[in-house]
């Protein structure tokens, strides 16, 4: 399986490919950063995201994306910048077929070092030692999105995932007033006037 992982960004984006033979066998087949604050108009990096997201699925053919969800900040112009990051590089995978997964900050920095308040560095730092990469990369976002991909191959790896997802409760789907009364209307037929 090579999984795609993504730290999206709207000035620096991280990705990585992570190929997985087995539950031990682990290759970086990529890693690196797209680069877009060079870029002043803030709907062409989302433009640039997209196109970059849509070469890299077609030049290395991942089977599923893996990709950070935006964290909850105070400052709202940048989450939802974020959030818009996060969208076109979902959206890019959608077009090809590809299946996602999000995964919250503190679950990726949980299942790679234990701690959900982990720092990028320490994140970095336990991923050189997991997956015996030499090089650091200039960018943290690359390593980010390298922990994304880990996290994804670690779930698909646990034999308790699949039993989880059967244990967990169905979610109850609210119906709007107007189909609760569409249905009352069609049911009831009688009891209108």
């Amino acid at each position: 399986m090579l999984i795609l992982g993504i730290d999206p960004g709207t000035r620096i984006l991280g990705y990585s490919l992570l190929e997985t033979d087995d539950p031990t066998s682990l290759k970086i087949v990529a890693m690196d950063v797209l680069y877009l604050r060079n870029i002043p108009d803030f709907g062409q990096r989302i433009r640039r995201i997209f196109d970059s997201t849509l070469r890299i699925i077609d030049a290395f053919h991942p089977d599923h994306l893996a990709i950070e969800a935006p964290f909850f900040g105070k400052n709202v112009q940048s989450m939802l910048k974020l959030g818009r990051a996060q969208g076109v590089a979902i959206a890019a995978a959608m077009s090809r077929d590809l299946s996602y997964t999000e995964y919250e900050p503190s679950v990726i920095k949980q299942t790679v070092t234990g701690n959900g308040n982990a720092t990028k560095e320490q994140v970095a730092a336990l991923l050189r030692s997991i997956l015996g990469f030499d090089d650091s990369p200039r960018y943290l976002d690359a390593t980010d999105a390298l922990a994304v991909a880990y996290t994804c191959h670690m779930q698909f790896s646990n034999p308790l995932a699949d039993l989880r997802e059967q244990l967990k409760p169905a979610k109850k789907r609210h119906k709007s007033t107007k189909q609760q009364w569409s249905e009352f209307v069609t049911q009831n037929p009688d009891r209108l006037y």
